[in-house]
């Protein structure tokens, strides 16, 4: 049997997951989908759909999808869904995971990778999370939570764009680019997404392309040297010129200030940074550093990837990981011609730059 697609949602409170689970929900796709939702959740899904007084854990919708709040962990619950459906007792094609506005999807991901019985019959497919245009530059500067649910996601949609002007609209998605280069970022009309945009977005697959946001590494080239530190014009005062913006890891831009509109200076700690060489990393000495890396920064390592030109094999190497946890696969064949290429991107709060700049470097043939 085939594996069994599974989406986690997350994002700040009010920035239209509900409304985006309602849609999956009571919409007629035909699609048979089973969401667990964390019941103790801000805002409940069930008033408004569900059949609230039942002491059923799990309840069947007209369209034949399926919600269930979680009462013990996620492990337990994905079991029991799984038990019964191989029984016969319910039918699903997929799963989406709703966390709490201010949950942290890191362990929610590391289920899938970490219990052998869930890895064999789900499959993680991707993170979403969903961000509040109006609140977002507050909640981004008060809650580290969401900005770790920035630094998670492999899909951003940004919800409520119309409640702000265009300008803090592009501050915004400029600060999430810098949090978070591989994630695409839609703007969304309240939680309305096809549903094409929600699933089978294979965040996690092992493949050979790294999305990184092409701008982000453009302006990479001629900026800032490995893509972390902020000189984006918006991000300077008018009286502020370049050279004196020290390295530019402090970042001035408008939706970094907070709203009495005094110069404050928000450095978030979720960041990006990307390594890139066209030497060759020596297979062992890479695989000791990256060990030694997690064992001692993998909290704080939200996501990372590589498609990676390694000695001794004249094949893509590819890795990724969620905090500790880190698996790598070999790809398609160099083609003829194409620069081989090492491309990482490392997304965390407060990692190491140069420490790991350095020590990749170290890695190298």
């Amino acid at each position: 049997m085939s594996l069994i697609p599974t989406t986690i949602l997350t994002g700040f409170l009010g920035s239209g997951k509900t409304t985006l689970l309602k849609r999956v929900l009571s919409e007629a796709h035909g699609q048979k989908i089973a969401v667990i939702e964390n019941e103790f959740g801000e805002e409940n899904i069930d008033s408004d759909i569900l059949v609230s007084d039942t002491n059923e854990q799990i309840i069947q919708m007209s369209n034949g999808c399926i919600c269930c709040t979680i009462r013990e962990d996620l492990r337990v619950t994905l079991q029991l869904l799984a038990a019964k459906r191989r029984k016969g007792l319910l039918d699903f094609d997929r799963i989406v995971i709703e966390t709490t506005g201010l949950a942290d999807p890191g362990p929610v991901a590391q289920t899938f990778f970490m219990d052998d019985e869930i890895a064999e019959t789900y499959l993680l497919d991707s993170i979403l999370t969903l961000v509040d245009a109006k609140h977002a530059a507050q909640q981004l500067n008060d809650r580290q939570e969401a900005r770790r649910q920035v630094g998670f996601a492999d899909q951003i949609f940004i919800s409520k764009a119309d409640l702000v002007s265009p300008e803090e609209l592009d501050a915004l998605q400029h600060r999430l680019k810098h949090m978070n280069p591989r994630a695409p970022q839609k703007v969304v009309h309240f939680g309305e997404v096809a549903l094409s945009e929600v699933f089978d977005l294979k965040g996690f697959n092992l493949n050979a392309k790294l999305d990184i946001d092409p701008d982000f590494l453009k302006e990479d080239d001629h900026d800032h040297v490995h893509g972390e530190d902020c000189d984006h014009p918006s991000h300077q005062h008018e009286h502020e010129k370049a050279h004196d913006h020290e390295h530019g890891e402090h970042c001035d831009h408008p939706s970094h200030q907070h709203d009495e509109g005094h110069h404050h200076h928000h450095d978030d700690d979720v960041k990006s940074f990307v390594f890139r060489s066209d030497k060759a990393f020596d297979p062992a000495k890479l695989e000791d550093f990256l060990g030694a890396i997690v064992n001692i920064y993998g909290p704080r390592m939200l996501r990372y990837k590589g498609v990676l030109n390694m000695r001794g094999t004249e094949r893509k190497v590819i890795f990724q990981g969620v905090h500790q946890l880190m698996g790598s696969d070999l790809g398609p064949m160099w083609a003829d011609g194409e620069t081989k290429m090492s491309k990482m991107v490392f997304i965390g709060i407060d990692l190491p730059k140069d420490i790991l700049l350095q020590g990749l470097e170290q890695c190298l043939v």
